[in-house]
């Protein structure tokens, strides 16, 4: 027994049950929703505010839904007049449906990386060098706008991403 009179194992697990609820608290952030799973299926997407996750049996993702802002790798790309060209970029883009970007592809981000220098190489592809230096300005929207990969598109749709610029 301890001094107060309560047995010390009941002790031990007050301070366990406590521990316990004190580390399932979770804060999401107002830009941010959280993906909920409960046993592994999904229960749907929470906004900001306190919430409680009660693991093993409660898994919440964490989204970000602000602007992501990317690096694209310098890619060796080949014009349509067969020279070789180095380009990279910046990708700008946010998670519209944050369920979606967490069911549906398993590394969104990486996933959004490789589409992008994708897209790259095939709107530098389908161009020759003199189009190139001199129509920079649309180029760049029509890699924005998808054009010449229309799978993009439907990628981009499947997965809820919105291309800011």
């Amino acid at each position: 027994m301890s001094e107060s009179g309560l047995p010390f194992g009941l002790v031990i697990a007050v301070a366990a049950v406590v521990l316990y609820l004190m580390s399932s608290i979770r804060i999401i952030k107002e830009y941010q929703r959280g993906v909920t799973f409960f046993l592994g299926r999904y229960t749907g997407v929470k906004g900001a505010g306190l919430r409680f996750v009660f693991a093993p049996v409660v898994k919440i993702v964490i989204i970000d839904l602000r602007t992501i802002v990317q690096n694209v790798p310098a890619q060796d790309v080949i014009t349509r007049d067969n020279v070789s060209a180095k380009v990279n970029a910046v990708l700008y883009f946010r998670v519209v449906q944050p369920e979606r970007a967490v069911l549906e592809v398993s590394d969104f981000l990486y996933a959004t990386s490789q589409l992008a220098q994708t897209t790259m190489r095939a709107v530098v592809g389908a161009h020759e060098l003199d189009d190139l230096l001199a129509e920079r300005e649309k180029l760049n929207a029509r890699s924005a706008s998808g054009s010449p990969l229309r799978g993009r598109d439907r990628y981009r749709r499947e997965w809820r991403r919105k291309w800011t610029r």
